[in-house]
């Protein structure tokens, strides 16, 4: 006879790679079910994007299905989205995760990162949004493809348009073609409670906020408004780049704002014809900035005219399958910084949930 006990033994065999305990502990397991030979139950994972869902639920498979008298396994996988903030009221209720996208100078392809990488999360099934704080270069609406008049709820809040599957809120919907913004730290100060506390977000496992280059206004105003998840590094390989980029790093850590990852872009180039790779900017610096600071290293986007021409479409290439090798590299630096949220929340806050049993 099949035993709960046998089952959750057998699947406490499993790991997390990232937070280095069994799932069974980390109360992964959801609605166990067992009926004669047959066991069912369901991997609750914390979060959509998940890099090891497959290789977790066909090992959880086969431990199961060795267990004498099994006859037939069934795994569901589902996710909840953790977050360790402490709810504001006055600031994104409903948003459990926040992550800024940072760079230490303009031209490294912040935005575009951080556009694609919004919506890779949102591929996953998360529920995503993406705050456009550069006020000073707003390319948000336009990588994004979207404008027009935003709606406002009854209470006067601004709808943020939905665009791709992410809501999207930006200064460039509000600013005339060709006009520059010429503001004050004051008013930087208020576009960012703004932007935090007057937009209707609704409920989000991830806020993406695109902030602009360098270390100024802006991000000490929002990191003094809401207490951040963390934050992204963009960087180019080349070591004008990074020694800008290790600047925003030394900010944040002022600022008590963890570091989630680095991210190299324009990593390499690869020849559409022959396949021949340059490195253009140079390569790999990002990973060896990241080993030396002690600071996960998230992964590499080639520099490919495909992303520009997506982007000037206002189609992010992270629509596109899995077949397109572009779209995979947004694809895997989005699941490395999901798993790194997870694992800076449970560092924070690690809540046991007692596996669900039913047997007949």
């Amino acid at each position: 006879m099949v035993t709960e006990r046998a089952v959750l033994e057998a699947l406490a065999k499993i790991q997390d790679p990232d937070l280095h305990r069994d799932i069974v502990s980390l109360g992964f397991i959801r609605d166990v079910q067992i009926d004669g030979g047959k066991v069912r139950f369901t991997i609750e994972l914390t979060t959509p994007a998940c890099p090891v869902r497959k290789q977790m639920e066909e090992g959880a498979r086969q431990v199961v299905a060795a267990l004498p008298g099994v006859e037939q396994v069934e795994v569901a996988m589902t996710s909840r989205v953790t977050t360790a903030r402490e709810p504001q009221p006055s600031y994104l209720p409903g948003v459990l995760n926040t992550v800024a996208v940072a760079s230490g100078k303009g031209g490294v392809g912040k935005s575009t990162v951080a556009a694609n990488l919004a919506v890779a999360l949102m591929r996953t099934g998360a529920r995503v949004g993406l705050m456009d704080a550069d006020v000073y270069g707003p390319c948000i609406p336009k990588l994004m493809g979207g404008g027009g008049a935003l709606e406002q709820t009854e209470a006067g809040k601004m709808i943020p348009p939905l665009m791709h599957g992410v809501k999207i809120m930006s200064m460039g919907f509000f600013l005339p073609k060709n006009e520059a913004v010429v503001w004050r730290g004051p008013m930087l100060h208020k576009m960012v409670q703004e932007f935090l506390g007057r937009v209707e977000w609704g409920e989000l496992d991830y806020l993406v906020i695109d902030l602009p280059p360098g270390t100024g206004d802006i991000q000490l105003s929002l990191c003094q408004t809401i207490p951040l998840t963390g934050a992204v590094i963009v960087s180019t390989p080349q070591d004008v780049a990074l020694d800008v980029a290790s600047k925003a790093i030394l900010m944040f850590e002022k600022l008590k704002t963890p570091i989630l990852g680095i991210v190299e872009n324009m990593s390499y180039y690869a020849c559409s014809q022959c396949g021949h790779r340059d490195e253009i900017f140079g390569h790999g610096g990002a990973r060896e900035a990241s080993e030396k600071a002690d600071i996960p290293f998230l992964g590499e986007i080639p520099l490919d005219p495909h992303i520009r021409r997506t982007s000037d479409e206002g189609r992010p290439v992270a629509m596109e399958s899995a077949d397109s090798p572009v779209a995979r590299a947004f694809h895997e630096v989005a699941g490395a910084l999901a798993a790194r949220i997870s694992i800076a929340n449970a560092a924070v806050d690690a809540p046991q949930r007692p596996p669900v049993m039913t047997m007949r």
